[in-house]
């Protein structure tokens, strides 16, 4: 076989490979954004004494994530390698602090974590979803 034809075969061989090359988990938005969503809440509920956190829906929530990052096709090692990592710990929670100030919230002013609490709670929103009033 000549090594033009050789080259043309491992060519076409590769192409499954590369199909099935799968995006760091931080950039599958459907998974990280909604990690996210309960983290602020977490944040939230740890630092308002009038709001917490519901956490059972959010535990149903993170396995529901895990069963659907399996079925993209992350294995268990991949997954927890994510959760675990300093890297994304870091970038999850400067994110997540950018949030916060936009939203006025400082940790000077545990008062201003429920003023946010309470707004995001009115408004059903994604993080306001993971939280109830006291």
């Amino acid at each position: 076989m000549s090594k033009v034809n050789m080259l043309a075969l491992l060519s076409v061989l590769a192409l499954p490979t590369i199909a099935e090359a799968k995006p760091p988990l931080r950039e599958v938005k459907e998974i990280d954004n909604e990690l996210y969503y309960i983290a602020i809440a977490n944040e939230i509920s740890e630092y308002c004494p009038s709001i917490s956190g519901r956490r059972l829906k959010a535990i149903g929530v993170l396995w529901g994530l895990k069963s659907k990052a399996n079925k993209l096709g992350y294995s268990d090692n991949e997954i927890r390698a994510y959760v675990d990592s300093d890297a994304e710990k870091d970038r999850m929670r400067a994110k997540g602090e950018a949030y916060l100030a936009q939203h006025g919230v400082t940790y000077e002013n545990p008062n201003s974590f429920c003023t946010l609490g309470r707004a995001e709670i009115e408004r059903n929103s994604a993080v306001g979803v993971y939280l109830r009033a006291n």
